[in-house]
């Protein structure tokens, strides 16, 4: 069984997200978030819905690849997922920190809205740019707080 491992630790909060694939047909997903029992003063709780996003950028591209052999989509889907969960730890530290993910979750709204526009097939291109433009809208309303 291959896998593919993210994980992100802070002083109260451990996420690791395991992405496994024993063959094509058969793909798993494991999310596990242990929390200690009291956060210190000032620390924010772990940004779930960032790394969900991350972990599902990264799983559509392995998806890519397991069913159409497309490298370009493993390459960039597990890329962009990469870079989506830096940019969750650091929305984790500092929820005013946005600009990785602000970016990151840009171009993936403009490239996957372009190809649904082109190609009119909701799944992935449109899936991809909505969850996209949710999280850009979620990161510019960080911004104004």
């Amino acid at each position: 069984m291959e896998c593919l491992s993210l994980a992100a630790l802070n002083s109260t909060s451990q996420l690791c997200i395991r992405l496994m694939w024993e063959k094509p047909s058969k793909v798993m997903l494991a999310l596990d978030v242990s929390e200690a029992s009291t956060a210190p003063a000032g620390k924010m709780a772990i940004d779930i819905i960032s790394f969900a996003y991350a972990a599902t950028i990264a799983a559509g591209g392995v998806l890519g690849y397991v069913k159409a052999g497309s490298m370009p989509s493993l390459a960039m889907g597990v890329a962009c997922g990469a870079v989506m969960g830096v940019g969750a730890y650091q929305t984790t530290n500092d929820p005013k920190n946005v600009s990785l993910s602000l970016a990151t979750s840009a171009l993936l709204t403009g490239v996957m809205g372009y190809r649904f526009i082109s190609s009119g097939k909701f799944m992935p291109a449109g899936m991809v740019a909505s969850l996209s433009l949710l999280m850009l809208m979620r990161y510019g309303y960080r911004l104004t707080q």
